[in-house]
């Protein structure tokens, strides 16, 4: 190889390293508003007799509410190709306020000191397997499919566990949940870094705000049920 040629493959390969890196930034800006409205709609929900009333008053419509919410994550998953950048913002926005709704009945279940602490380890854990999914060398996508078989399985024990009521099975699954979240945001991240290394930086706009949103998503979901499975291990109940 030519020096000249060395040269340009050097500088093509440090462009992308910096788009990948500039794409990264932008999927955590957009996962931190979302876990800023979640907790700011949850503090509201505490503090509010008529919301908490309206939620979990009722059955149907807190369960409403939680198919509502899986329902606006497979909608958005499946049909941001054809929505505007704008819609797929306000989408996620909606979804965050909405999880964070529900999940004010983790604050009422809960000491404050176990979720702060389940918060603050969730936090730690997350932010070192995503700077080992952004450093490393080694192709996680075999990482990924496995955890994701996992995840299957957290799914379908979880819902089997709505009728055994199981503290043990919900203890099992619980640990296991760490392990499958916390491998899952290595995964994400190092796969959210290669969309900003393979071009997306350099479509349009709302493109980009588009891609940004769907990464924040798949991290904001690893982040809070890391947090989730954590606080069932740790957390004190009042």
């Amino acid at each position: 190889m030519y020096p000249n040629q060395s040269l340009k493959t050097t500088g093509i390969t440090s462009t992308a390293n910096e788009a990948g890196t500039i794409f990264l930034a932008k999927v955590f800006n957009w996962m931190a508003v979302g876990l800023g409205v979640t907790t700011l709609t949850a503090f509201l929900v505490t503090n509010s007799r008529t919301m908490m009333q309206f939620i979990f008053g009722s059955q149907i419509i807190f369960y409403g509410l939680i198919i509502a919410e899986l329902g606006m994550v497979i909608f958005l998953s499946a049909r941001i190709n054809k929505m505007t950048a704008k819609t797929a913002t306000l989408m996620f926005l909606a979804y965050s306020a909405l999880n964070g709704a529900t999940l004010s009945a983790v604050l009422l279940a809960y000491t404050a000191a176990s979720v702060t602490s389940a918060f603050l380890v969730a936090g730690l854990m997350f932010g070192t397997m995503a700077v080992y999914g952004t450093v490393t060398k080694k192709d996680l996508a075999s990482l990924g499919s496995f955890m994701f078989m996992g995840l299957i399985g957290i799914v379908i024990a979880g819902f089997i566990n709505i009728f055994l009521r199981s503290g043990m099975m919900n203890f099992v699954i619980s640990a296991i949940g760490v392990v499958v979240f916390t491998g899952l945001t290595a995964y994400d991240v190092q796969k959210i870094q290669a969309m900003g290394r393979t071009g997306i930086m350099n479509d349009s706009a709302g493109a980009i705000r588009k891609g940004a949103i769907m990464g924040a998503l798949a991290l904001y979901l690893d982040f809070i049920n890391l947090f989730l499975s954590l606080l069932s291990l740790m957390g004190n109940r009042k």
